[in-house]
């Protein structure tokens, strides 16, 4: 998943975001509530993790613009609040989840799965699509008993495709999607790492999955046969 995690104090946002980045997730790490604010008027995210007290703008109200904008994404909340008043409000401005400091970073990555969950398509810790599935704990992809071993940034580029099933994805989108906010990747990045996914899937004859539209970019297109059935 695509994540803002919104931290002031970098001695915790440093090991939350390492851990969170070597689970296989995509994450922008900033320290103030203006800067987040920014960034979700630029950026779409799969989760948000904010720190309820923020410079210049609290997590609290970063979660009820959000929801007033009328994002969907799950919100988890970050604070030392640990009264039950105080869990009730950071629920009622939208927040679905409530972890208290210190952060456990073991108990923070079942909470990041458990949100992102939520999605149709995941049974498990699994993403599926047809008889493809893809394992957020070991980052691996797994069709007909044959498990393929995938790099991190494969993983990432899968799942993405995985959220956006049949859409035509512009290489513009892919970099936004899967580099993290102030990194630039190189001219042929993108095109790179699909012919690298590719060649893993081709081990599961799978290879043929991803689409390439010239001059536009690339989609997940299964064959028609491997589609779910509504």
């Amino acid at each position: 998943m695509r994540i803002l995690l919104v931290e002031d104090d970098p001695a915790q946002l440093e090991p939350l975001y390492a851990a969170l980045s070597q689970a296989g997730h995509i994450v922008d790490g900033v320290e103030d509530g203006e800067t987040a604010q920014w960034l979700l008027s630029q950026k779409e995210y799969d989760l948000l993790i904010l720190d309820w007290l923020l410079p210049r703008v609290s997590g609290l109200s970063l979660c009820q613009q959000f929801r007033q904008a009328g994002k969907t994404a799950p919100v988890l909340m970050l604070t030392a609040k640990d009264t039950t008043a105080d869990k009730v409000t950071g629920l009622d401005a939208g927040a679905d989840d409530y972890l208290v400091k210190p952060t456990d970073i073991v108990e923070l990555l079942a909470r990041v799965r458990a949100l992102g969950r939520r999605s149709p398509l995941w049974q498990g810790d699994t993403l599926r699509m047809a008889d493809l599935q893809l394992h957020l704990n070991s980052l691996a992809v797994e069709r007909n008993n044959t498990v393929v071993q995938l790099s991190t940034r494969e993983f990432q580029l899968l799942e993405y495709f995985f959220r956006h099933p049949r859409q035509v994805l512009t290489r513009d989108q892919i970099e936004e999607a899967l580099w993290e906010w102030g990194t630039e990747p190189e001219s042929n990045a993108v095109t790179t790492l699909v012919r690298r996914l590719r060649q893993r899937l081709q081990t599961i004859n799978a290879a043929d999955w991803i689409e390439t539209i010239y001059g536009m970019g690339y989609r997940l297109n299964p064959p028609e046969e491997d589609l779910t059935k509504e």
